[in-house]
């Protein structure tokens, strides 16, 4: 593997959609707005009842946002729009009437952790640390942290995001209900993820979406708040401050 790439793979009704980066899964925009679509068009696709979130390699699930292409934004318009793909992934995972359950085998950062943050049920390993990097490089987790939050709570968001030196361990990550369970390889957390996905298609559709209506209720507003969110971003990624940062990861 060193082509980056988003797949769909549907087995017994499972949707299975994939994606791959060789930077540690970090994520440029063409492959965001991949990503993005394939989650749309996967909730329509009558084939399938429920979906796994996942990425390819077997240690680090996202790096989150792709530096090179962060270090190359030079006006606040490029910046929004490359924030608001994080900003339509997370909606399209929102707006998505089937379960998506998240397959985290390895570490994530920054925007993966959003990602995890957005399935409705996430299933790790033990390897699968967590780290909010951003204001280390003099941005925050804006876009991200609505998803972060609703999850985990504000109180847990706020530290791993102040906090931003230190991987916390996916057992932690747990006690705060990101993830739902902690397998100690990834071939257990695959079975167990098959297993799970599996059942959940034995499940009516109708219920499915109804249910998934509930638990998203109060983020209505989202399309217009993470937007707002990306244009902070990218603003923030104009600072002199953030420009000095990034040139030491050139």
């Amino acid at each position: 593997m060193s082509q980056p790439y988003v797949k769909l793979d549907i087995q017994n009704e499972v949707g299975y959609i994939e994606f791959f980066h060789p930077a540690h899964n970090s994520l440029p925009g063409d492959i965001l707005a991949k990503l993005a679509q394939t989650i749309t068009d996967a909730g329509t696709n009558d084939d399938i009842k429920v979906i796994v979130l996942k990425s390819g390699g077997d240690r680090t699930f996202c790096a989150g946002a792709s530096f090179n292409e962060l270090i190359n934004i030079n006006d606040a318009a490029t910046g929004k729009v490359f924030f608001s793909g994080f900003a339509n992934v997370i909606n399209a995972m929102r707006k998505c009437p089937k379960f998506i359950i998240g397959r985290v085998q390895g570490k994530t950062v920054g925007g993966g952790v959003g990602l995890a943050a957005s399935t409705d049920y996430c299933m790790a390993s033990k390897f699968a640390a967590i780290k909010l990097s951003e204001l280390n490089i003099g941005i925050g987790p804006f876009v991200v942290g609505p998803a972060i939050e609703r999850k985990m709570g504000l109180s847990a968001m706020s530290q791993i995001a102040i906090d931003a030196n230190t991987f916390y361990p996916a057992d932690w990550a747990q006690q705060k209900g990101l993830y739902t369970q902690v397998y100690d390889s990834t071939e257990a957390l695959d079975e167990a993820v098959k297993a799970t996905a599996e059942h959940l298609c034995t499940y009516n559709p109708e219920a499915i979406k109804e249910m998934k209506a509930i638990f998203w209720k109060g983020t209505e507003d989202w399309d217009t708040l993470l937007a707002e969110r990306a244009a902070t971003s990218g603003t923030l990624v104009l600072s002199e401050f953030t420009k000095e940062k990034l040139k030491t990861y050139k």
